[in-house]
């Protein structure tokens, strides 16, 4: 085969084979396919699209450019992906819920990407937690402790990095069948027997348009199930963020609080109880959703779940008593300032992406890939869509490095945040199930 012939075809609009796709894959990891003829073949892709075949093949070819995990465990292997948003630290409290559930959740999660936060960065926030291990490590905190939540290593789905790099540089990131494979390759990678998907829709997501977000995640679930794993997702709102935090430590901090109980963020437990419903009832746990619920619902309530939290911390490396002294252990910030809106009444909207902005302003995320995160910094304490504030009521809490920092930050969370004298209508969390 020639790869130039390969691309000929996908710019004229055909249809490409599994033996094709297979063919440039192992090419760009083994160099014999140069960083141009990907490039070519990136925007011949973006611009003639795929057909769900091809994306199926496409996705599988890189995924068997590296190792792809096999198990040998007493229960099902599963996973959980978002597509990014602000304060989703789902991930935290989810992955140790399920291991009380019994499935096996090894989740190789990503970095900060634009506006967005990482999961990987809010574990960097924790002393000695290791994001990068070998897969040794990751095998056996996984079949120890139930999780592990880990990046990924150079040995999964190597051609993804390669060309998600190229994309990144040659404008065809913006491709519902690029984003589709690389997301996949990567999760497949892990031997999964099921996986949900989060797809975030709103003014602090990826795809901002109810549209675009469910073309992604019926693409997302026709691949999975097509590459033989099974897959649902939701879609859900993304127009607040999340949590009540924003940032890597607070998100952290925030996490600890859900698990233990001190402090739930409503929102963070109805995206979270869905997923888990779901992934339970997709891996043959339960018979239905109701009952993932209730055995979700039991995973925290038990203390199970902070338990299975606190393992795998200390198992990745980090504090064996991170849980019950994690003020000890998490960066913070030297000024903690309140931030109050400039007029009294209702939160009825918030440009949740520029608080994303704000927190990469702060330090807490990375202008290029380059750059050094500081963990301490974020948002803490933020009011929600509807939540009436005033001058003892504050719209957030500000962690910076300095008062010019602090003082930025909170001008650009007011800016955010936009108040009304009457109370907005109640927008959906969950706005749609996407079923295989």
């Amino acid at each position: 085969m020639l790869a130039q012939e390969i691309i000929r075809k996908k710019r004229d609009g055909e249809v490409l084979g599994a033996s094709e796709f297979q063919f440039l894959m192992r090419g760009l990891v083994d160099g014999k396919v140069s960083n141009a003829q990907a490039a070519a073949f990136a925007m011949a892709v973006y611009f003639n699209g795929m057909e769900i075949d091809e994306r199926i093949a496409l996705t599988v070819a890189m995924r068997d450019t590296g190792d792809v995990l096999t198990w040998d465990l007493d229960g099902p292997v599963v996973d959980k992906h978002s597509t990014g948003g602000v304060g989703d630290n789902v991930s935290l409290v989810l992955a140790p819920a399920l291991a009380a559930c019994g499935v096996y959740v090894p989740m190789i999660s990503g970095r900060g990407l634009g506006h967005t936060g990482g999961t990987l960065d809010k574990f960097d926030s924790i002393p000695g937690y290791q994001t990068q291990p070998d897969v040794e490590l990751l095998r056996k905190v996984t079949k120890d402790v139930g999780c592990a939540i880990i990046g990924q290593t150079g040995d999964i789905a190597p051609a993804d990095k390669i060309l998600y790099g190229i994309r990144d540089v040659t404008a065809t990131v913006e491709s519902v069948d690029l984003i589709t494979a690389s997301i996949l390759s990567k999760k497949l990678a892990a031997g999964l027997d099921a996986l949900v998907l989060d797809v975030k829709c709103g003014n602090g997501a990826f795809m901002a348009t109810p549209n675009d977000a469910r073309e992604l995640a019926q693409s997302l679930v026709k691949v999975a199930n097509g590459a033989g794993c099974k897959t649902s997702a939701i879609m859900t709102d993304m127009n607040q963020p999340l949590a009540s935090a924003a940032g890597n430590a607070v998100e952290v901090r925030n996490a600890v609080d859900f698990l233990t109980g001190t402090h739930v963020d409503n929102r963070v437990w109805d995206v979270t109880a869905d997923l888990g419903a779901e992934l339970l009832m997709l891996a043959g746990v339960v018979p239905n959703v109701g009952q993932g619920r209730d055995r979700i619902s039991a995973a925290f309530t038990s203390g199970e779940a902070v338990e299975r939290f606190a393992a795998m911390v200390a198992g990745l490396g980090g504090p064996v008593d991170f849980v019950d002294n994690m003020l000890k252990y998490l960066p913070a910030a030297p000024v903690v300032r309140e931030v109050f809106a400039e007029t009294d009444g209702f939160v009825r909207a918030i440009e949740t992406r520029n608080i994303g902005l704000a927190v990469i302003e702060l330090g807490g995320g990375r202008r290029v890939s380059s750059d050094t995160i500081d963990h301490s910094v974020g948002f803490s304490d933020l009011a929600g869509v509807g939540q009436m504030v005033d001058r003892e009521e504050p719209i957030g809490v500000v962690h910076a490095l300095n008062d010019d920092q602090a003082n930025a930050a909170a001008a650009a969370l007011q800016d955010a945040v936009t108040i009304s004298d009457t109370a907005p209508m109640n927008r959906p969390l969950i706005r749609e199930h996407i079923e295989p």
